[in-house]
């Protein structure tokens, strides 16, 4: 009897216990929330292109002829002029083979220089004459050969620029099909910044940008200025230009290749490097929200509207384009309608709110205060 009395409280203590929270979770008020109005502005967005920067000129030093470095005349990133001497090759075989060939020109002259009296006199043939005449030439374009690959042991720098990577040292034996190059000669004044952009990106870019400009026949001349924001999180000082857009999509990745030209007074740019390109796009009168007013779920974004009439909120799925620190709004919105501005995890779709009249521009000074 006692342990039925004592289970009886128990069970009284706990339906007591939970009509109570109950009660007070009924009797709490609801969220006193900032409510604003959906508005239009003049939004710019930015595509981005991860990018690797080269020289306007980027020139590999290779050799024409095989052989051993017996001289490096440069020092990596160093200042040369087209012409200068780079590397100089063993020659000592080739110098014997060009003196044999010397030679056989010098016997093939002296025969031809013999027949000539001889077939004035008519006592040997003109076919003869003809055929030394064919010897000595043959002797001459051997000479000639052999002299250039003697030239060839002579590396000199194809355009003026810097020096790169200088891979051979002297000793080294070299080969014209080497992998690596003995050094690149670059000139970086200027610098190309390639990268590549998809098929549904392109499209969309060549009927925005051609259709603000209204020039089909220069697609490059439609485009804004461009951005480059450089391995270390930084913007380049200098805004680049689109210079180049490729005729053509590549089959395998179905890219369009472009390419960005940035002026480089400052030398801060080198061939090789990395970074981003950030093209912009401008859109007039475009539905925004602060992100802060927004909440994801299963990678759609949600905001809650709110109903004037019995002050309840109800969550809409939106489609957005990212413009920190807002969304482009491109549908299940319209200008005008009210929305909750701040606080959208403290309810859920239904919930009742007391509204406090707000604006854009004070969420977003909130969202700024927040993320500094």
């Amino acid at each position: 009897m006692k342990n039925k009395l004592l289970a009886f409280i128990a069970v009284s203590t706990l339906v007591f216990s939970s009509c109570q929270k109950q009660d007070e979770q009924q009797s709490s008020p609801p969220p006193e929330l900032p409510i604003i109005k959906v508005e239009t502005r003049d939004m710019t967005t930015f595509s981005e292109y991860p990018t690797q920067l080269e020289g306007v000129i980027s020139s590999e030093i290779r050799a024409k002829v095989p052989g051993y470095v017996t001289d490096v005349r440069v020092e990596e990133g160093a200042a040369v002029k087209k012409g200068d001497i780079l590397f100089k090759l063993e020659t000592r075989s080739l110098s014997g083979d060009a003196s044999a060939a010397r030679a056989r020109v010098n016997s093939a002259q002296i025969e031809v220089d013999k027949l000539k009296p001889l077939v004035e006199k008519e006592i040997v043939s003109q076919r003869q004459l003809e055929t030394a005449k064919a010897e000595l030439e043959t002797a001459k374009s051997d000479l000639e050969s052999i002299s250039a690959n003697v030239d060839y042991a002579t590396i000199k720098s194809p355009v003026d620029g810097y020096v790169g990577n200088i891979n051979y040292r002297d000793g080294a034996l070299i080969n014209p099909s080497d992998m690596l190059p003995l050094t690149r000669v670059v000139k970086t004044n200027e610098v190309f910044a390639y990268f590549s952009v998809n098929e549904k990106e392109f499209l969309n870019m060549a009927s925005q940008f051609n259709a603000e400009t209204k020039d089909e026949s220069d697609m490059t001349s439609s485009f804004p200025d461009v951005m480059l924001v450089m391995s270390n999180g930084k913007e380049y000082e200098k805004k680049g230009k689109i210079t180049s857009i490729s005729s053509q999509v590549n089959r395998q990745t179905g890219t369009v290749r472009f390419r960005a030209t940035f002026e480089n007074t400052g030398s801060i740019l080198k061939d090789g490097l990395t970074g981003t390109i950030k093209i912009p796009s401008n859109t007039k009168d475009a539905i925004v929200v602060p992100r802060m007013s927004t909440f994801s779920r299963q990678g759609k974004e949600f905001v809650f509207s709110f109903n004037e009439s019995d002050s309840t909120v109800t969550e809409k799925a939106i489609e957005v384009v990212r413009a920190d620190p807002f969304y482009i709004v491109n549908s299940g919105l319209k200008k005008g309608q009210k929305i909750v501005g701040r606080g959208v995890n403290k309810i859920k779709n239904s919930d009742k709110i007391i509204p406090k009249e707000s604006t854009v521009d004070s969420i977003v000074d909130s969202f700024d205060k927040v993320f500094k």
